[in-house]
């Protein structure tokens, strides 16, 4: 595995959520335990939060590493790039769920979280 994007998205090869896939790849950056990544990952997979939760693991990363002020900028950037690269930051529209069109799926929702967060981190 050559970068951390590719872990989550072995991680979700893998069985692990959209949310855990991405925290568990980005733990050292996160800095919190593996019992503190699953944790946080329970409340933000399946849609619970309304957002994509790749994307809201991501943002967990980055307040993490910067502090909630720091991270402000990044997280809005991390956001506006998945969107025009998605159309939506919304589980629900993601999945396609009451529209039946399917934007992106949740490994391809994992892939641009994470590749994303790896640019923002650097």
């Amino acid at each position: 595995m050559n970068n951390k994007s590719d872990l989550a998205i072995e991680n979700h090869k893998n069985g692990q959520s959209c949310s855990s896939a991405v925290l568990n790849a980005f733990i050292d950056d996160a800095g919190i335990t593996i019992d503190e990544a699953w944790e946080a990952a329970m409340r933000y997979a399946g849609g619970k939060m309304g957002k994509c939760g790749a994307v809201l693991a991501a943002e967990h990363v980055l307040k993490k590493k910067f502090g909630e002020e720091e991270a402000l900028k990044k997280i809005s950037e991390l956001e506006m790039r998945f969107t025009q690269m998605n159309s939506s930051l919304m589980c629900r529209e993601l999945k396609g769920i009451g529209t039946g069109k399917v934007l992106r799926t949740c490994r391809g929702c994992v892939t641009d979280a994470a590749v994303i967060l790896e640019d923002l981190l650097r």
